[in-house]
This record gives structure tokens, C-alpha cells and sequence, in this order.
């Protein structure tokens, strides 16, 4: 339930309505913008008279939710939430660009690489430490080693790191070292870790299920959000359909959809999605024109020769090409790149 108080309403009276609310058992998420002040209710809000509510001169209206997502839900925050990661922004108008290799395979690839899509126009340094693979035969990461790496690689460019965090067990080193932990897509239902990085203070990427609902995305987040960590941003990173042309299929219709039900920001991984290097360039661009926050594109400096996924990462050049497009897109529809 969302109560709307009216413009102008005094302190003294909203936190009568406040205290009201949190007596009969609600928790109650206050959100205030330049021309509203709402009051979320979480819980149980069957004993709660709705009518007596709306017959307080000082209540604009109430709006019961029938969505089972609460803080994430647009209602109960009409505005944008605006992700700020090191001072550069993701949501409301600002595109955080989060480039880098699929795996850290050493620190001359991890500091180079970084160089690059810096100085192409990437705000965010990805790559992976801690891999979850298909096969247990596969490269698994380097696990501390590759932390540590980034780390440098932050040292020499300055950018933040966005790393995948697959243990609770991990979240201390996390912590320590890492800007925004990922959660990737075959852990957005481990319901335990997204409790425990929900009483974290990290900023978490989300990755969306590869046979996840959109409401089953958002649901994690309130997750996430429940637990007091409310700087969670979303990623479509393509679900799972008959279609095997693609590594995956990239559903570009779930942004303007996650947009209208929730206030959270929505960014696009193209490389997971299609799986193949030359869609990364198109499907990033409509990504953005569709009213993406954000991308997440694997770049490395010999895909040829990567440990893992190289068939859908781009070269350095190749980013340095995407990234001039997208700028143009970016202005057109009146948004900023974070750098």
C-alpha cells in the first residue's frame, strides 16, 4: 500500500500518519521528491482502514500494490534510482559503460585492457575472478590472485571494478577489494546470497535468469533491497528460448517493461546474449536506444587465444569503434556517458 500525502503537508502531521502505520505493524518506507512525499507500507496492511486513511485532509490518495515487489515497485519511488559508484552514475539519464575480458588471465592482459576501454569511454573495469562454468573442466578464474589484479589494474586507470561474487563466504574479500559485486545469472534465485548482499553497502549488478520471468528479476532485487542494500542495479543479459542461432536471446522488450514497473536502473550485457562478437555492435546500440542505462560488453586483447568466451568479445579497436556510436545515441537521446 502507498500512501500519497499532499503537497505542502506539514513534518508534524506525516510522521502522525507515520507512527500510525508502524504501530499497527507496517514498516514504512518514506520517499520524498521535489513534488510528492510518499509513504510505502510493507507488511500486513489487511488491518489497516483504508478509507479512514483517505479522509486525512493532509492525504492525497491511497494506492494498494498489487505487485508482490514493494521497494523496487515505481509506485513506491516515482523517480529514477541513480546508482553512483566512485562518481560516476548509472540511471536517470547518465549510461555507465562496464567493459573488460571475460576471465583475468594476467596483469600485463588485465592493465592493458583496462588502458584501452578507458580511453575509449568506459566508466567500469569488468572481469571475471571467480568463474562459474558449465563444465568443472573449464578455467574457473583466479580466484584472490585475480582480485588482486584488478586491483591494480584500478590503480593504473582509475576505473571501479564490477566482479562476479558467486559464495556468500567471499562477501568479506568483496568488500575489501571490489566496487560493484555481480550476481550473476545462475545465482539470481540463491536466495541466501542475495540476502547477504543485501547487508552489504556494494552497489550489486543483477543479472536477470536465463529462463527468468521479469518479475522473477525484480523480485530478487526486493530481495536485495529488503535486506537495506537498495543500490541494486538490473541486467538483461538474454534468456533461454528454442532459437539456438544465439548463445541466448536478447529480450531488448524488457527494459521499457522493467522501466514502467520499477524505479531501478536496467543495463545490457550484448556479449552474453548473442554469444557472437559481431551482434555485440548492433545490440548494443538498440540497447541504448531502447532506453538502456547502461552496457556490459566483454573486451579482450587476443579473443582468439581467451580462456574463456573469446568467440563473443571484442578487441580493443573494435570496442574503441562501438564506443563513437554510441555517444551519438547517447546525445540524441539527451543522456550522458559516466566517466
Amino acid at each position: 500500500m502507498v500512501i500519497v500525502m499532499r503537497a505542502g503537508t506539514k513534518r508534524e502531521d506525516i510522521d502522525k500518519i507515520r507512527n500510525k502505520m508502524e504501530s499497527l505493524g507496517c514498516k514504512v518506507h518514506e520517499v520524498q521528491g521535489e513534488s510528492y512525499h510518499i509513504l510505502g507500507l510493507v507488511g500486513d496492511t489487511s488491518n489497516i482502514d483504508r478509507e479512514l486513511i483517505n479522509s486525512n485532509k493532509n492525504v492525497e490518495k491511497v494506492v494498494n500494490i498489487q505487485e508482490p515487489y514493494k521497494k523496487a515497485n515505481k509506485m513506491f519511488k516515482p523517480e529514477d534510482t541513480i546508482v553512483e559508484v566512485a562518481g560516476r552514475k548509472i540511471g536517470g539519464g547518465h549510461i555507465g559503460i562496464i567493459a573488460g575480458p571475460c576471465s583475468v588471465e594476467g596483469i600485463e592482459q588485465i592493465v592493458g585492457i583496462a588502458r584501452d576501454v578507458k580511453a575509449a569511454g568506459a566508466g567500469f573495469l569488468r572481469g571475471g575472478a571467480f568463474k562459474p562454468r558449465t563444465s568443472p573442466y573449464s578455467f574457473q578464474g583466479l580466484r584472490e590472485e585475480g582480485l588482486k589484479l584488478l586491483e591494480e589494474a584500478k590503480k593504473e586507470t582509475g576505473l571501479p571494478i564490477v566482479t562476479e561474487i558467486m559464495s556468500a563466504s567471499h562477501l568479506e574479500i568483496f568488500e575489501e577489494h571490489v566496487d560493484v559485486m555481480q550476481i550473476g545469472a545462475r545465482n539470481m534465485q540463491n536466495f541466501e546470497l542475495l540476502k547477504e548482499v543485501g547487508r552489504s553497502k556494494k552497489p550489486v549488478l543483477l543479472k536477470r535468469g536465463m529462463s527468468s520471468s521479469i518479475e522473477e528479476l525484480i523480485m530478487s532485487a526486493e530481495y536485495i533491497m529488503a535486506g537495506g542494500n537498495e543500490n541494486v542495479i538490473l541486467c538483461e543479459r538474454g534468456i533461454r528460448t528454442f532459437e539456438n542461432f544465439t548463445r541466448n536471446t536478447l529480450d531488448l522488450s524488457a527494459i521499457p517493461a522493467i522501466k514502467k514497473l520499477s524505479h531501478l536502473p536496467v543495463v545490457v550485457d550484448p556479449s552474453h546474449a548473442a554469444g557472437l562478437s559481431w551482434m555485440v555492435e548492433p545490440l548494443s546500440k538498440a540497447a541504448i536506444a531502447v532506453g538502456a542505462d547502461g552496457l556490459m560488453i566483454e573486451v579482450h586483447n587476443d579473443p582468439a587465444n581467451a580462456k574463456c568466451d573469446g568467440q563473443q568479445s571484442l578487441t580493443p579497436d573494435q570496442f574503441k569503434d562501438l564506443m563513437k556510436s554510441i555517444k551519438q545515441i547517447a546525445q540524441i537521446e539527451n543522456k550522458t556517458i559516466s566517466i
